[in-house]
């Protein structure tokens, strides 16, 4: 009998903010992982990176104002380079995790690079904020350059890019041998490095990612059985933060596509999961997805808690 293959989207919460937190979180996502492990799953994880992209960011445009024979770093460079740190605290870790309980299982991180349609509409209208805060001149100073800025909730102004749909992951064949090889594998952390394809060539673009899509097309990709998306919630609800508010245990495509009309889902937080999860589950018969908690990952698994959505 085939092991069952779980695609898991880590969030926030599983990582911490800086290279301090982040070494304790991901002792503790460590945990789960081997929990699941346990189970005798075939194990891929993905991750979030904005706050460490974030920060990469922020320290090499401050090069560039101190220093000024450096040139500007490409943000899929700071992709990249948050794929890999994040990476090696979370394969560390959980390698150690795996020691401590006697398991005899490989774990690898894979840099992954994304494919994304260059005329993806959403181009034409960035909107994710990145990097450190600039004043209005900074911002001017950017867009009298082609460099889009927005106001960020009366804290200053941001560079904001695109965040296209994921197309392809270049790496998939290197991913499948190593699940098949029994590995447990980290990879498209902050949604993948975003690339084009150029005549064969890949080129990175000004661009992120949403994790959530990404990690929905690895998973149908790979497929995978489950798609789990850990939030900061154990279940989806309805009416969330109101009287008549309910949490939702199980909901088929069909459901969660009439409550994204009415709108019952928050756009920049919970609505992206959705849509993702619905992508997973329409992708193939009998995959679900699965929005719960970190720590309760393994008990959605067991079907004990969390949302199932499914076809």
């Amino acid at each position: 009998m085939n092991k069952k293959k779980v695609v898991i989207a880590l969030g926030g919460n599983a990582l911490g903010k800086d290279v301090e937190e982040q070494k304790e979180a991901v002792a503790n996502t460590a945990e789960v992982i081997a929990d699941l492990a346990e189970q005798g799953l075939d194990i891929i994880i993905t991750h979030g990176n904005g706050p460490q992209v974030g920060m990469i960011q922020d320290a090499m445009d401050n090069l560039v104002c101190l220093h000024k024979n450096y040139k500007q770093t490409p943000l899929p460079t700071c992709v990249a380079m948050s794929q890999g740190y994040i990476g090696i605290d979370l394969q560390n870790a959980i390698k150690y995790e795996l020691h401590k309980r006697n398991m005899d299982k490989k774990v690898s991180t894979i840099l992954s690079q994304v494919e994304v349609d260059p005329q993806d509409e959403a181009f034409e209208n960035p909107t994710k904020p990145i990097g450190r805060f600039l004043t209005k001149e900074e911002a001017d100073e950017n867009e009298a350059h082609g460099v889009r800025c927005m106001e960020d909730s009366g804290r200053g102004y941001r560079v904001v890019v695109a965040s296209p749909m994921p197309k392809k992951i270049k790496e998939l064949e290197t991913i499948k041998t190593l699940v098949n090889a029994g590995h447990i594998v980290i990879t498209c952390g902050g949604g993948g490095i975003p690339v084009v394809n150029n005549n064969g060539k890949l080129m990175g673009v000004n661009a992120v990612i949403d994790k959530d899509n990404a990690s929905s097309l690895l998973a149908s990709q790979l497929g995978a059985d489950y798609l789990v998306i850990l939030t900061a919630v154990e279940k989806v609800a309805i009416n969330f933060g109101k009287e008549n508010q309910e949490w939702l245990s199980d909901l088929t495509v069909e459901q969660a596509k009439e409550y994204i009309k009415q709108d019952q889902f928050a756009k920049g937080s919970m609505l992206p999961k959705i849509e993702a999860a619905i992508r997973f589950a329409e992708s193939g018969e009998g995959r679900y997805t699965l929005i719960t908690l970190l720590e309760k990952a393994a008990a959605g698994i067991r079907n004990e808690t969390g949302t199932i959505i499914h076809s």
